[in-house]
């Protein structure tokens, strides 16, 4: 963990926050500042701040993320209408927490 890192100390129970989904891989909660009406964040329990620097281990993560976010989307009932998936890398991307992190967004 990195020590300033916000999600992980969301994962950890430090600052509060309602975890729609947990498991071995990754968790979701939503957005604090949402910019469509469903916009959650799908999260890699594992720090891990840049795809630049995945390695093989990772990509088992990976592969969780895009499924959880498969899973949300139909529990918040956007897949008939259409949703977007969003990962953002660096500062110029608009990544706002040094976190790898997936935007689900829809509605």
């Amino acid at each position: 963990m990195a020590e300033d890192c916000l999600f992980c100390k969301i994962r950890d129970g430090e600052i509060p926050s309602d975890i729609l989904h947990r498991d071995d891989h990754c968790f979701v909660i939503r957005d604090i500042a949402p910019t469509t009406p469903t916009h959650l964040l799908v999260i890699p329990v594992q720090h891990f701040t840049y795809l630049s620097g995945m390695t093989p281990e990772f990509q088992p993560t990976i592969g969780a993320m895009f499924a959880v976010a498969k899973d949300m989307a139909e529990a918040e009932g956007i897949v008939e209408s259409g949703y977007r998936l969003i990962i953002n890398q660096g500062a110029d991307s608009g990544q706002q927490v040094p976190h790898l992190h997936l935007h689900v967004l829809g509605g």
